[in-house]
């Protein structure tokens, strides 16, 4: 899993009812029954049963009702985030806290490492990512090795093949 940085151990029976996991997420109580009822995002710890029954949401899924919630917010469309959580469950991905996802705001990405992004919303295509603080640190390593010159010096020699053809025409 990428930045993580020790996350701590969860209780796995601690369960929090609608209202609490809809202030924690930042979403209305109609978004939570909406999501828990077409399937986007249901309760773990425990789904309603009937009438009278209080889901319980983990700490899991009101941190998965935040993410969703943070890419509504820019802007990514509601069916846009269904297709990306569909298309993450269909892979093997039940755990949803467990990866790193990414917006440009018309397309959801999961992030499966550094140099690796996948578009979940266009079928998993690959797109790839730049990490240009590794480009950065190959390019030095290599320039390390090679000569370079300043600005305010002398050429050390003429003697490179296009000085050597100018010459030769110029003589003519």
């Amino acid at each position: 899993m990428l930045f993580t940085d020790d996350l701590p151990e969860l209780d796995e029976e601690a369960g929090y009812r609608g209202p609490i996991a809809c202030r924690a997420a930042g979403i209305t109580y109609r978004q939570l029954d909406y999501w828990a009822r077409t399937g986007l995002v249901q309760p773990t710890v425990r789904n309603a049963t009937g009438s009278g029954t209080q889901r319980l949401y983990s700490f899991r899924d009101v941190l998965v009702l935040k993410v969703v919630k943070r890419l509504l917010d820019t802007g990514v469309s509601l069916q846009q985030i269904r297709i990306a959580v569909t298309h993450l469950r269909d892979r093997g991905v039940e755990d949803l806290a467990q990866i790193t996802l990414m917006s440009d705001g018309a397309s959801v990405y999961e992030c499966t490492s550094a140099d690796e992004v996948i578009d979940l919303v266009q079928g998993g295509q690959g797109v790839f990512g730049i990490a240009v603080g590794r480009v950065w640190r190959e390019v030095e390593g290599t320039l390390a090795e090679l000569p370079a010159e300043r600005v305010d010096e002398e050429p050390l020699s003429d003697d490179d093949e296009l000085s050597a053809r100018r010459r030769a025409r110029a003589i003519g």
